[in-house]
């Protein structure tokens, strides 16, 4: 299933009590109850003033009825196409880490001299 992140513009977003930010989460969560296991809510990411967050849906359109049903803004909703982190530097060249990787042009180097 598709995942998407959902820029949302919230001014003060940085600023919210945890009391509001709770009540955030629980309409969001109810909203989320009313439309069915299809679309899962798995973390959000609260900055100055926005909140990104991050779901698991079918498609766009229904993480947009979520935000319309919730009272959230979706400025931008955009799909994940892959996810990279530290070991994605390892995999590289046939499968090889970069530390092999290196090792190996390393030693081909030296017998070409």
């Amino acid at each position: 299933m598709p995942k998407f992140v959902i820029e949302r513009e919230i001014p003060g977003a940085g600023k919210l009590s945890p009391a509001e930010l709770q009540a955030i989460s629980q309409r969001s969560c109810s909203v989320l109850g009313e439309l069915g296991p299809r679309i899962q809510w798995l973390q959000s990411y609260v900055t100055d003033d926005k909140i990104y967050c991050v779901y698991i849906a079918p498609d766009e359109k229904l993480i947009r009825e979520h935000a319309e049903r919730g009272g959230f803004p979706a400025n931008r909703i955009s799909e994940v196409r892959t996810v990279i982190d530290p070991t994605t530097a390892e995999r590289i060249d046939s499968g090889l880490t970069w530390r092999e990787n290196r090792a190996d042009r390393s030693i081909s180097r030296a017998d070409m001299r």
